[in-house]
């Protein structure tokens, strides 16, 4: 099964806005682990609060994402932690930095639309990204999103989900 997203608006700025909130996501989902209370704040507002998501923060600012990412949504947001920037390839990140039409590339590749709880993940094996290309998503061992080992599921927020992973993914 594969989720398409035609209705969704794929300019830069809107990509760049998911990608934001993806890794602002990412860092509310480690902060919150285990906390599967209602959800207050919209995903960038979940991230920023996490505090353990400064890298994905700063990328969501730099390609001009926030205002989209704390929209209505819903999305369904793949984080990377700084520690899974941290394992990009020296001066990748500060390349993505400089380029904000690719930043916002691998943001959005990060984000799916609607609300997929770890569940409907299961039932997946491919998703389409707002970024418009597909993550393969595996679930022989752990569950792996373009290779990527979800490692916190389900952080809920106003506007989304955000799942924690362990790699930044990259779109072809």
């Amino acid at each position: 099964m594969t989720i398409q997203s035609a209705a969704f608006p794929r300019t830069p700025a809107v990509l760049a806005a998911f990608a934001v909130g993806v890794l602002i996501l990412g860092t509310s989902v480690l902060s919150r682990a285990g906390d599967k209370a209602a959800a207050s704040g919209d995903i960038v507002d979940t991230a920023v609060a996490a505090g353990q998501f400064q890298t994905l923060v700063t990328a969501v600012q730099a390609a001009g994402l926030v205002e989209t990412l704390k929209g209505e949504g819903p999305f369904t947001v793949f984080a990377p932690t700084d520690a899974a920037f941290a394992k990009l390839p020296s001066g990748e990140l500060d390349a993505l930095l400089k380029d904000k039409e690719a930043l916002a590339e691998v943001l959005t590749y990060h984000v799916v639309p609607g609300r997929l709880m770890a569940a409907d993940v299961l039932k997946l094996r491919s998703a389409t990204t707002v970024q418009g290309q597909t993550v393969d998503i595996d679930t022989t061992d752990g569950v792996r999103i373009d290779g990527a080992k979800v490692v916190t599921t389900d952080i809920e927020t106003t506007n989304g989900v955000i799942h924690v992973i362990d790699t930044v993914i990259l779109p072809d």
